[in-house]
């Protein structure tokens, strides 16, 4: 019988880790990595689940020995093509008869297979344990246009560590972060790609005074990067942080903002820029759009940095933050990067606003 494992025996193990549930539920939320691999189709799992509550249990499993029945064939031969050495883990939801029926048929033909204890279930109890285990953390701020990710991609670069909250979430976090940029996933996948993230960096083991670890740095980001939610586990350690302030010159945040989304479609932009038009104003906004309209997105970007601008300024006040700033105006994302690991050591214990940047 296939061998079950806790959850990090599992997930440090060997072999490609296959889910076993059907595509719908794997798009809403899978371990990072795994690969699809459903024992019935969407219709085929509703039809299971519809015969279990109307006719019962005996019935429903009958069903679904008749459905998968003809595809054990496919199964060993998809499996020998993702595990040449026949070592494979397996999942379902819970741990139940779906992760059991597909190891079995693939015990049989030869594979030796491993199952998850409790299931894609307990995996998202592990997200939600490893989010809330406590790290040293340095939170990047600065106002929109500043570069902050593009300096996070060259910390990383240099070894720091980093945790790009906008990257996973395919955004950039405000109403123009979408634009040219991929769908974002499901909050709960994207609470399960922080947490493979999370996982692979030390535990807090002294804080900010101990002189073997890193913080790891983070975005300035609100509770929301688009449509995904950045977890509680881990926004209350973020709110905690001390923080550190990029500061550039407006002609280098309209230059960046121009080069970022020069690319993208007038109707997108006009979209965006519609979408804070009770904040932006309506004058200001139907300013905006007709420069974008006009082609001249340097002019429209100054009137939206204005707005945001404000904004973050009258957080940073409410909340009575008072953050370190690092002057990297003229310098390159990579020697922004560079000062920034040089002057940590340095860098004030005051906590920074977590509110849009």
């Amino acid at each position: 019988m296939p061998k079950p494992l806790d959850i990090d025996d599992f997930l440090q193990g060997s072999g490609p880790i296959l889910d076993v549930r059907s595509p719908g539920e794997f798009h809403q939320g899978h371990i990072p990595g795994a690969i699809s691999f459903p024992l019935f189709t969407d219709a085929e799992r509703a039809q299971v689940g519809t015969c279990y509550k109307q006719v019962g249990r005996e019935s429903a499993v009958e069903l679904g020995f008749d459905i998968a029945g003809p595809k054990c064939g496919e199964f060993v031969r998809a499996a020998k093509a993702l595990a040449p050495d026949r070592h494979l883990r397996i999942h379902c939801w819970r741990g139940g008869m779906r992760s059991g029926g597909m190891g079995w048929i693939l015990e049989l033909a030869g594979f030796t297979v491993h199952l998850l204890d409790g299931g894609y279930k307990a995996y998202r109890r592990w997200v939600r344990e490893t989010l809330a285990t406590p790290k040293p953390i340095m939170i990047l701020g600065g106002m929109t246009g500043s570069g902050k990710t593009l300096i996070l991609q060259e910390l990383a670069a240099l070894g720091e560590p980093v945790l790009d909250l906008e990257s996973l979430a395919n955004h950039r976090g405000s109403s123009f972060g979408a634009l040219l940029l991929p769908p974002q996933p499901s909050v709960e996948h994207y609470e399960n790609l922080l947490a493979d993230q999370w996982a692979r960096f030390p535990s807090d083991s002294g804080g900010l005074a101990s002189k073997d670890q890193r913080p790891i740095w983070l975005e300035a980001e609100s509770r929301r990067v688009g449509t995904c939610r950045i977890p509680d586990e881990l926004f209350v350690q973020m709110d905690a942080a001390p923080g550190v302030e990029v500061v550039r010159s407006l002609d280098e945040r309209l230059d960046l903002l121009v080069e970022i989304y020069g690319e993208a479609s007038m109707e997108g932009l006009v979209a965006a820029t519609e979408r804070i038009q009770k904040r932006l104003g309506g004058d200001r906004t139907q300013t905006a759009v007709q420069h974008i309209q006009s082609g001249n997105l340097r002019a429209a970007c100054a009137i939206i940095l204005d707005y945001y601008d404000r904004a973050y300024r009258h957080d940073l006040e409410r909340r009575h933050r008072v953050i370190p700033q690092v002057d990297i105006r003229g310098l390159s994302p990579a020697a922004s990067a560079r000062l920034l690991a040089e002057k940590l050591p340095q860098l004030s214990s005051q906590p920074v606003s977590l509110s849009q940047c």
